[in-house]
């Protein structure tokens, strides 16, 4: 049995502690905040309740996995998943609407046809057949396997087949994810709908490689989940898994270095000055404060360098008088007039002028989340530069306003139900997670010379490893999920581990 010392509660460290813990290691998790889950987060107040991170839960045959290796209840038994349908309703900025079905690919391409014209639909069904075929080639090295050790194969070949592209004298293939929508999907609002995809993960349309065509992917094949209570519920139930496994927390224990012995990580030191040893260390940080626990960059030529990320997320808690209209989506997503304006890629500094952003708008019809049925309980997000100029009160300001004149296709009358909202900008994702100004970190993704990729779960430090969304295979509910679980086989069955068959 060894002793295993994991730095940080984030989502991608509970898994991996809970199936360290089944395997017989005698695990301790250090979370410097008072509670677990990373970014997933609840805000109450006046018997309203909202997600402060991630709202939806998608793949989550990801976390299926997880409760079925570390016991005998699986996760339906801990939690009410349940699928949304539609998936989502977008509101373009020429007024058209459209509500897409949930992990029906023949249902979304109707429906396209409908709102946006005969032949939308198949354009977008060829593009996720494409799509499927880019999700194909990366499932296995980019989610379910540690980082090759020769990464730069996938860092160099682009899997999404692209479709020719005669422009003048010359044949040119979509690189990025703007480009796919320009020149295969050619229609404006079918593009903004590809690129609301990347802006859920805080990627630049502009500059996402085409490889990101498997996130919509994702959703349309695996379909969207919302767990009963809020997304914190998971959090919570795999925190409750990880108890129940003999899994040891101390919170409000910040650890403030990794030890080293013998040319090996041995333990970490805690801020009070104490030592808690260890056989192997676990970090679920982001890579600037790994390198400052460790003193050195946790990493040697040519690996994969970590990339930072430069965007976070938004959002308005918004609690309203009135109940929610029975047919109301789950999700509705109010596309900017302005898609090259986004304001978190454009705006020049200080955010004066800024357009109106793309907004994410997600209305549960959760009783957990309300008063009572006379009430409703929604979260509205854009993405919003990562700076770590958030205590600002007049630039929270304007983003607010932003956010309030985006939203009001999907809230028409929001003015007269307004009670109260509430901003949770960056700088208080900062403070949660630890992650620098609060950004966001995307899903890894091939292609684009390895922008896109992460830093292995290993380290050149023998018995340091990483884990979370700022290891591979990246941010997002189902990619630390899957990091845990490489981790967890990374210690248990050492570096031949070649992860889940």
């Amino acid at each position: 049995m060894a002793r295993i010392a994991v730095i940080g509660a984030g989502t991608g460290a509970l898994a991996a502690a809970a199936r360290l813990a089944v395997a017989g290691h005698r695990v301790v998790v250090h979370e410097r905040t008072e509670t677990y889950g990373g970014a997933v987060r609840r805000y109450e107040r006046d018997g309203f309740g909202f997600d402060t991170g991630p709202g939806l839960l998608p793949l989550p045959a990801v976390w299926r996995d997880l409760f079925v290796k570390t016991g005998k209840e699986p996760l339906e038994a801990c939690v009410d998943l349940v699928q949304v349908d539609p998936s989502s309703c977008h509101v373009f900025a020429d007024g058209t609407r459209v509500s897409l079905p949930n992990a029906s690919r023949a249902g979304v391409v109707t429906a396209l046809d409908e709102a946006l014209g005969a032949g939308a639909g198949r354009r977008w069904g060829d593009f996720l057949v494409r799509a499927r075929e880019a999700w194909d080639r990366t499932r296995r090295p980019l989610l379910e396997e540690p980082l090759w050790p020769n990464w730069q194969v996938l860092a160099e070949r682009e899997p999404y087949p692209a479709v020719p592209h005669k422009r003048l004298l010359r044949t040119r293939r979509a690189g990025t994810l703007r480009e796919i929508g320009a020149w295969e999907l050619r229609d404006e609002r079918l593009a903004g709908l590809l690129e609301s995809f990347a802006l859920d993960h805080g990627l630049d349309p502009r500059t996402a490689p085409a490889s990101a065509a498997v996130l919509p992917y994702l959703e349309h094949a695996f379909g969207t989940w919302y767990v009963r209570g809020g997304v914190r519920e998971l959090a919570r139930a795999v925190y409750e898994r990880c108890v129940a496994r003999g899994v040891e927390f101390v919170f409000g224990s910040e650890v403030t270095g990794v030890v080293e012995k013998d040319g090996r990580a041995a333990g970490v030191e805690l801020a009070d000055g104490t030592v808690a040893e260890a056989d192997h260390v676990v970090a679920g940080v982001d890579p600037v404060r790994l390198r400052s626990l460790t003193g050195r960059p946790p990493d040697g030529d040519g690996d994969v360098p970590a990339a930072p990320a430069e965007t976070g997320r938004f959002t308005l808690l918004l609690a309203l008088r009135g109940g929610r209209e029975p047919h109301a989506a789950h999700r509705t997503v109010v596309h900017a007039p302005d898609r090259g304006a986004e304001p978190a890629f454009a705006a020049p500094p200080g955010d004066e002028g800024a357009a109106r952003p793309t907004v994410t708008v997600l209305r549960p019809d959760d009783p957990a989340l309300r008063p009572d049925d006379a009430h409703e309980s929604a979260v509205v997000s854009a993405v919003a530069p990562a700076d770590g100029a958030w205590e600002d009160e007049e630039r929270v300001r304007r983003w607010t306003d932003l956010l309030l004149q985006a939203v009001r296709p999907a809230l028409p009358d929001l003015e007269e139900r307004l009670l109260w909202h509430v901003a949770h900008t960056p700088g208080h994702a900062a403070e949660e997670t630890g992650s620098p100004h609060g950004a966001v970190s995307a899903p890894a993704l091939a292609a684009a010379d390895g922008r896109f990729l992460h830093p292995a779960n290993t380290t050149r430090l023998p018995g340091l490893y990483r884990v979370g969304g700022w290891s591979h295979p990246g941010g997002g509910l189902p990619h630390t999920g899957m990091s845990g679980a490489l981790v967890a086989g990374l210690i248990v069955e050492g570096p031949e581990f070649r992860g889940s068959q």
